[in-house]
């Protein structure tokens, strides 16, 4: 049955909801990437919690109306009001007051999330407008969307797209260089608001799918997973945008395939599995990988020591040491030198006798920085300052 959803074999809507909640998920990616990068991840998280007042607004406003309450664009707009207000008071409060950011921000979205959840609670008590499924919005669900939310959803999440596309450049240089964006004629501010535009427009829209509690964990762990592979902005931005697609697609078809299972958890746990591996099994910055390195290193440390022991004719003790010592044909089980061994040592000796020297001369202070005990003298001089070093190792001293 999973592999029929995954495979767009379960009917047109269902199809039509996995592609939009797909979209929806690049967008999400792609977008808060830049918020990521800009370190202001806690942003999104208030402009979520403040669109569940405009959510249950908007519905009071539409069955006062005699129209549908449920009306997915008018649930959006109302949202979208909502939350814009609720940024717009974050930046308020930021900027007129002595509160930090991260202070505005728990403000604003524990304010705004209980003005919803009393508005919500206010609904339920109502006896028309057809108030079930409502609570939706909270974790989000796909299992009541027409065709037609289906589209307005992946129409916006494309517009959404294409607007980070083309505001690529500036975002870049407010995340990592808002001195040189504003002396290149950029104004910080409004791009700020640009973004935040961005993302208020990918929260809106994506409240259908994975709900105002959630839609944080799309926007940011994509970034996150992405950063792990890459150092290079457009990398990450890609990677994300792969990230926050497959978290859509397959969320939504397990979704399709278990109504039952709120779609929001599905997709932010898929999103949340690839971090795991991202974290696990990255070859640059993962857990498996810095434990490799660390015994790399802790293995190179041992050899120098040993070496170095071995030159000065003192015994080995550290069994980790004599056993690789040993692995290497450096010495025999017994701890007695190979001439492999010896040569190596001597080697060893040379390199710190050089090492000590050109740390004390100050014409080789650029060379004395990048000196780390394991890295080959011969890999940062060149062979006429080696020349020049030893010819100091081997003149003798003028008593005068």
């Amino acid at each position: 049955m999973l592999a029929d959803a995954l495979l767009l074999q379960l009917g047109y809507n269902a199809t039509l909801v996995t592609l939009g909640a797909a979209l929806l998920g690049v967008a999400s990616g792609v977008a808060g990437t830049f918020l990521f990068l800009r370190k202001r991840a806690l942003v999104s998280d208030a402009i979520s919690h403040a669109t569940l007042p405009g959510v249950g607004l908007a519905f009071i406003v539409m069955v006062s109306l005699g129209g549908d309450g449920r009306w997915l664009p008018g649930l959006l707009l109302g949202a979208g009001a909502s939350a814009a207000l609720g940024l717009l008071c974050v930046q308020w409060l930021s900027a007129r007051t002595r509160l930090g950011e991260d202070a505005a921000i728990g403000a604003v979205l524990s304010v705004f999330f209980g003005i919803g959840i009393v508005i919500l609670t206010v609904i339920q008590t109502m006896n028309s407008g057809r108030q079930a499924g409502l609570e939706g919005f909270l974790l989000g669900s796909t299992a009541g969307m027409l065709r037609s939310d289906a589209i307005l959803l992946a129409v916006s999440a494309a517009v959404v797209l294409v607007l980070v596309l083309a505001l690529r450049r500036p975002l870049e240089l407010a995340a990592f260089d808002p001195g040189y964006a504003q002396a290149t004629g950029w104004t910080l501010g409004r791009i700020d608001l640009a973004m935040m535009g961005i993302v208020l427009v990918v929260t809106v829209v994506g409240l259908k799918v994975v709900g105002l509690i959630l839609i944080v964990a799309l926007l940011i762990v994509p970034a996150v997973t992405a950063r792990f592979w890459t150092d290079r902005a457009g990398h990450v931005v890609l990677i994300a945008g792969l990230v926050g697609g497959v978290s859509g697609y397959v969320g939504a078809a397990t979704s399709a395939v278990a109504p039952a299972l709120p779609t929001g958890p599905i997709v932010v746990l898929v999103g949340f599995s690839l971090f795991l591996v991202s974290l696990l099994l990255s070859p640059g910055r993962g857990v498996l990988a810095s434990v490799l390195v660390h015994r790399r290193y802790q293995r190179r440390v041992h050899m120098r020591q040993g070496l170095l022991a071995l030159a000065q004719g003192q015994p080995i003790f550290e069994a980790l040491t004599r056993r690789l010592m040993t692995r290497e044909g450096l010495i025999l089980p017994d701890g007695v030198a190979t001439v492999q061994g010896q040569a190596a040592a001597s080697k060893a000796l040379l390199d710190e006798t050089r090492w000590s020297i050109v740390r004390a001369d100050h014409s080789f202070a650029a060379a004395a920085t990048r000196y780390d005990g394991l890295t080959p003298i011969e890999d940062i001089l060149t062979p006429d300052q080696l020349s020049d070093v030893d010819g100091k190792i081997a003149a003798p001293m003028v008593v005068t």
